[in-house]
């Protein structure tokens, strides 16, 4: 039986850290006497929201050495903490919740690197310590994924995937401007895939880029579907893929064993008569398939199977919602493939169902955007679908974190994980827009106040249709 990349190996990563004795500690434990080189913070008497979804903590100390949290546990049990050399800082009053971690960028379609560190740097000093990158240069994002874990730029860390689809899909202009000087579909950060393709030469190319998945896109038939996640996942690389691959339906994307599908909207295409032939034919779901009252049973079906695999939805609710309400101010604009009820109505029945949701946005906002896109994604959640504000927090977190194959590493306030979080002033439990009186995040110990913060211009943001 197939166990899931992300199931599989953070236990191993899980293993690793645990034999590391010197970098790991139970919570509420003493930490061993820091080490000359690395200095060791406490971050003392905050409420801690851990992202698992358990209820907030009052009165608790965070102790990090390095880039990792040692110790956490209530105000004053830490004795690591009494060590000379420990710097303090006082947060009493204050909520501290998991780095927040957007499921679904775009960084480098086409290659902008001023656009994209105005972006990150956006994102960083929001509270997101972490971006999923859904298919790009990865000539570009390669060197932002560098500059971003060096410290270079302020930016959370990225994950990025290398594209796999039909021949037919490699006449979109995007490829061309992604793969510039290559002949698109040739190179190893998007290839075309057909019948005689050697799969396992094209996921050894595409690992080549560091990548860390690969991104099932499009215009493949559910044999080659399974065939990519087959051979993916024997090589070790994770499978994160569109709910439906034109003219593959959902039920079969999700029964190849993917890892991830991204845009609840295009669950929905499981309910049609006849299913488009490619992705390029872009007519919308008609919402009349769905069942007038209630969960749809043939989504309800999805949903178990997701349950059955594992499988993540990257929902990207507010993306559709918005433009939604955009095109009746302005009706000239082409509908996207669902139309905003129908897109909160699928997301509400996975949440129900008990499918992991995380936050991907799919959008970057445009100049005129203070907060990330990525509170957009969880006021969506929140306020549309009806998720509670822990369980908001949680998708915004680990479940990022899983979706992103990170989770030992990230995604909640445990021992032994990368100290990445974000201090607010008001609590998020309360009120979900409470993200926004964030006064510093934290990312691999190192600290982003938000008085820091440089907002983006319209001249790092170039040509963007948004102004």
């Amino acid at each position: 039986m197939h166990i899931p990349f992300r199931t599989a190996f953070p236990r191993v990563a899980a293993l690793v850290l645990a034999l590391s004795a010197s970098a790991v500690y139970s919570a509420g434990s003493e930490a061993s006497r820091p080490s000359a080189t690395e200095p060791v913070t406490l971050y003392a008497g905050a409420t801690v929201i851990d992202g698992t979804g358990a209820a907030s903590r009052s009165n608790q100390d965070i102790l990090v050495r390095g880039e990792r949290i040692v110790g956490v546990g209530p105000h004053g049990s830490l004795a690591g903490a009494k060590e000379a050399g420990v710097r303090t800082i006082d947060l009493h009053g204050d909520y501290v919740i998991p780095g927040l971690i957007d499921s679904h960028v775009h960084l480098a379609t086409p290659p902008d690197a001023k656009r994209a560190q105005a972006v990150l740097r956006r994102n960083l000093y929001a509270g997101v310590t972490a971006v999923r990158d859904m298919a790009d240069d990865l000539r570009s994002v390669g060197e932002l994924t560098r500059q971003a874990r060096t410290g270079e730029i302020p930016s959370p860390d990225i994950y990025y995937a290398a594209v796999m689809a039909g021949p037919e899909f490699f006449a979109d202009p995007r490829v061309a401007a992604a793969s510039y000087g290559v002949t698109p579909g040739k190179s190893p950060w998007m290839q075309a895939i057909d019948k005689d393709t050697d799969l396992r030469e094209a996921v050894t190319l595409a690992r080549g880029t560091s990548a860390t998945a690969i991104k099932v896109y499009a215009d493949l038939p559910p044999e080659l579907v399974a065939a990519i996640t087959s051979e993916a996942h024997r090589q070790h690389i994770m499978v994160w893929a569109h709910s439906a691959v034109f003219p593959t339906r959902p039920a079969d994307v999700i029964n190849a064993g993917v890892d991830v599908v991204s845009h609840a909207c295009y669950l929905a295409y499981q309910l049609e008569p006849v299913m488009l032939k490619s992705y390029e034919d872009h007519t919308p779901f008609h919402d009349a398939l769905l069942a007038p009252k209630g969960d749809d049973p043939v989504i309800a079906g999805l949903y178990r199977d997701m349950l059955k695999h594992g499988t993540i939805l990257d929902a990207t609710g507010s993306l559709f919602v918005h433009y939604d309400a955009e095109r009746k101010a302005h009706p000239e604009r082409k509908p996207l493939r669902c139309t905003g009820p129908t897109t909160i109505r699928l997301v509400r029945q996975a949440w129900q169902a008990g499918v992991p949701i995380s936050t991907g946005t799919d959008n970057d906002g445009g100049a005129k955007s203070a907060w990330p896109t990525e509170f957009d994604e969880m006021f969506f959640l929140a306020h549309d679908v009806g998720m509670p504000p822990l369980q908001v927090i949680r998708s915004a977190t680990l479940v990022g974190a899983q979706a992103a194959g990170q989770a030992q590493d990230m995604g909640s306030i445990e021992v032994g994980k990368l100290a990445n979080f974000a201090v607010l002033s008001a609590d998020p439990v309360k009120d979900i827009g409470n993200i926004r009186s964030i006064r510093m995040t934290v990312k691999r110990g190192h600290e982003y106040p938000r008085t820091d913060y440089r907002p983006v211009t319209k001249e790092e943001m170039g040509n963007d249709d948004d102004d």
